[in-house]
């Protein structure tokens, strides 16, 4: 088994990006790291191999996104304008921060899928956090890309 230290330098900057996917608040991406790291140390010694380490860590992720996500809804919160001013002249962190954006904005299981999915994931990983067929993430795969394809024209983003 791998120790602690190194699992977390290898998935920490790719489960703080599926976070931030989520929330598009980069404090609050952090603090879901760090609560995923912390159910990792704590449930390290349980792990059987039974899956790829990377599919347990990324699946504790989703759950504690979702999980933040429920408590979300049941807040009052003031929805800020997005501010769209010809997207083209933005740059590349502006475009990389409305990517972001336009992920917070999809279902909840999308945004898991997406996240995993702009992290390099396996579809039949990305299958196994999720729990729906390879097939089923395949065609969802497409579908979120079209979605996000259709949100960036509107705004300019490609030509």
């Amino acid at each position: 088994m791998t120790d602690f230290e190194s699992i977390y330098k290898r998935y920490a900057p790719q489960i703080f990006r599926v976070c931030l996917g989520y929330t598009n608040d980069a404090d609050q991406a952090k603090d879901m790291v760090q609560d995923t790291f912390i159910s990792v140390w704590e449930n390290l010694s349980n792990f059987r191999n039974q899956s790829q380490i990377s599919t347990w860590i990324f699946r504790i992720a989703t759950n504690r996104c979702l999980r933040a996500l429920e408590v979300a809804k049941r807040m009052p919160s003031a929805e800020l304008p997005l501010q769209l001013a010809d997207m083209t002249e933005e740059s590349p962190e502006e475009k990389l921060h409305f990517l972001y954006q336009s992920i917070a904005e999809l279902p909840e299981t999308e945004r898991i899928i997406i996240s995993l999915e702009l992290e390099g994931l396996p579809q039949a990983e990305i299958a196994a956090i999720v729990g729906l067929s390879n097939g089923n993430i395949r065609v969802k795969i497409h579908r979120i890309k079209e979605k996000l394809a259709q949100k960036f024209k509107a705004y300019g983003q490609f030509s």
